[in-house]
């Protein structure tokens, strides 16, 4: 399976860190966040990912083209322009870094790289700015045994994110500002590559039409998650999961 990471947005609110770097970049316990988010995947046997690039995309292509040299000890041989390569520990991933556009909405990024999802049933999707100890496994199984083009993974969150509104295993409704709180979406979905006609263009949001229609036409699933989950919108945000980190018992570290 493939795992789709949206990491092309401006992280306005992060503006301590997003001025140098794209907020995927943003490091917890010396890692990218985008790094965590991938781990969590992979724990749960995802090694191949498409990532949507955006904004500074070139950092995130930079990061993953010097990857394996990150990862290893080497020597360098520099007047015979040779590396020896005494240890390694990079991951078995295969990463697609697409270009999507710098102001391109969240769901004309989706709609960009569906032909690398196209031969699918279904893939997994998520933002580039949080975790959670989900169990992406127990939410394949669910998303398979109810069978709708999408499944959203329901949290509880203030109302500064968009609300599900769930009638028994269904979404009836999504509110993207709701006035009240509840649940709300925690992003980590998986994904029909039928969607696509949903998504009228590069200004389309996901968490607008798109998700609202799949809602309308009893389409969108919710799969309730009530363990961990922390988006990393603010530097307050980003402290406090590096402090997660640092105790050595972060929540979110299933590896």
């Amino acid at each position: 399976m493939k795992a789709v990471i949206l990491a092309g947005g401006l992280g306005t609110r992060l503006a301590e860190e997003t001025a140098v770097r794209p907020k995927p970049m943003v490091e917890i316990g010396g890692r990218p966040i985008i790094w965590h988010i991938m781990k969590i995947y992979s724990a749960h046997g995802f090694n191949e990912f498409i990532i949507c690039l955006g904004y500074k995309g070139y950092v995130i292509k930079e990061y993953f083209a010097n990857y394996f040299l990150h990862t290893s000890d080497v020597t360098f041989h520099l007047a015979e322009n040779r590396i020896d390569v005494h240890r390694k520990s990079a991951e078995p991933w295969r990463v697609t870094l697409v270009d999507t556009g710098e102001k391109t909405e969240t769901g004309g990024r989706l709609k960009k790289i569906l032909p690398y999802v196209a031969d699918d049933p279904f893939f997994a999707l998520t933002y580039g700015d949080g975790v959670a100890d989900i169990d992406v496994t127990a939410q394949i199984a669910f998303h398979r045994k109810h069978g709708r083009k999408a499944t959203v993974t329901a949290v509880r969150q203030p109302t500064r994110f968009g609300a599900l509104h769930i009638d028994g295993d269904r979404v009836s409704s999504f509110a993207e500002k709701p006035p009240e709180g509840g649940r709300v979406n925690g992003g980590f979905f998986l994904v029909s590559p039928s969607v696509g006609p949903l998504i009228a263009g590069d200004t389309t949001a996901w968490e607008r039409e798109p998700l609202e229609a799949l809602a309308r036409t009893d389409q969108l699933a919710a799969f309730i998650h009530d363990g961990f989950w922390h988006p990393m919108d603010t530097l307050r945000d980003r402290n406090y999961l590096e402090e997660q980190w640092a105790s050595g018992k972060a929540p979110w570290k299933r590896w």
